[in-house]
């Protein structure tokens, strides 16, 4: 595997997590072995004969995207002691660790996750050096372009989007599953620190039942709102209007975790390159297809001519010149 040198001038800090994702089959179906007037007194144990391994972590996979973009994204996220086969792979594909900190006395995060025939999941997380996330500061990166808050540590994403907010750095503010750790207060100050803030359907009611606010009142503080739906799609609110931006279609649906940072990846791209929303949002659906496609979060690839032909087979149009051809081709070829 090789991977070309990131474009030096565009940097974005990727605020967010590293992880472990620890990923076992169960091939039954665990209502089969849980008896539900026992449920009080919960002991079962699943034999798991198939289990693998993944690199994962908001932070790890929306710079593994960048780097298949060709632009240069920067995680800043804590990390344990047992960090040091993810630190190789980010090594061995380009994705920079200057601002990676390891917390000797913890494990990094890490997610087990037990699947069964029928798609069930049970999953633990430890969160480990994740809850040490503040100890980073922003101002310790150098030459940032653009930032994003993703799922963290608490203290540390309120810190972070704060000091994106001092240095007047804009940033995306994208809570993920970290939603339900904020009250209406802390979302409203997100909201009003943030340039952009994007999140998936459901995660856009629980923001509106706990703030109150509407898409006009969020699109008073922010300058885009997206909102992504699955196969349906996403809408991305501005103040000029709102466009409905269709799904990319997959050649197969293998595995969805992680097609959230994707489409996040494809944001910030969009964003640091000063596209339009009509295109940007087409890259980061496609880039959501491309994830879908292959199992686990940062085991897809792809060259800028596979890239610009999946967009014009997608979508029925070519990306914008300045994205396409040579020089799209050269940026665009990431790790191959």
């Amino acid at each position: 595997m090789t991977a070309t040198h990131a474009n030096p001038s565009r940097r974005a800090l990727i605020c967010g997590s590293l992880a472990y994702d620890t990923i076992m089959v169960f091939p039954d179906r665990f209502a089969a072995h849980i008896l539900p007037d026992k449920i009080h007194m919960l002991n079962v144990s699943f034999l798991v004969p198939e289990l693998r391994r993944e690199f994962g972590g908001c932070a790890g996979n929306i710079a593994y995207n960048l780097r298949l973009l060709g632009d240069a994204g920067y995680p800043m996220a804590t990390a344990g002691h047992d960090f040091d086969p993810y630190a190789q792979w980010l090594a061995k594909i380009g994705v920079p660790q200057d601002y990676i900190r390891i917390i000797d006395s913890e494990h990094t995060a890490q997610a087990f996750i037990t699947t069964d025939r029928d798609d069930n999941q049970i999953t633990a997380f430890h969160p480990g050096a994740m809850q040490h996330a503040h100890v980073n500061r922003v101002s310790q990166a150098r030459d940032i372009a653009i930032g994003i808050i993703a799922p963290d540590g608490r203290q540390g994403m309120i810190e972070h989007a704060a000091e994106f907010a001092a240095a007047g750095i804009p940033f995306i503010f994208d809570p993920g599953q970290g939603l339900p750790m904020f009250e209406a207060a802390d979302l409203v100050r997100f909201i009003s620190q943030a340039s952009w803030v994007a999140v998936n359907d459901y995660e856009w009611q629980l923001m509106q039942q706990k703030t109150g606010w509407s898409v006009r009142e969020v699109l008073e503080k922010v300058r885009a709102l997206i909102v992504t739906r699955g196969p349906e799609g996403s809408v991305i609110y501005t103040r000029g209007g709102e466009l409905v931006i269709p799904c990319a279609t997959p050649r197969a649906v293998v595995d969805p975790t992680g097609c959230g940072d994707a489409y996040r990846a494809g944001l910030i791209h969009g964003l640091m390159h000063g596209l339009d929303w009509e295109t940007t949002g087409r890259m980061a659906s496609l880039m959501g297809a491309l994830k879908i496609e292959v199992r686990g979060t940062q085991n897809h690839r792809f060259t800028g001519d596979e890239f610009a032909e999946r967009f014009r087979e997608s979508f029925g149009m070519a990306l914008p010149a300045a994205h396409a051809q040579e020089k799209f081709a050269r940026t665009m070829s990431g790790v191959t």
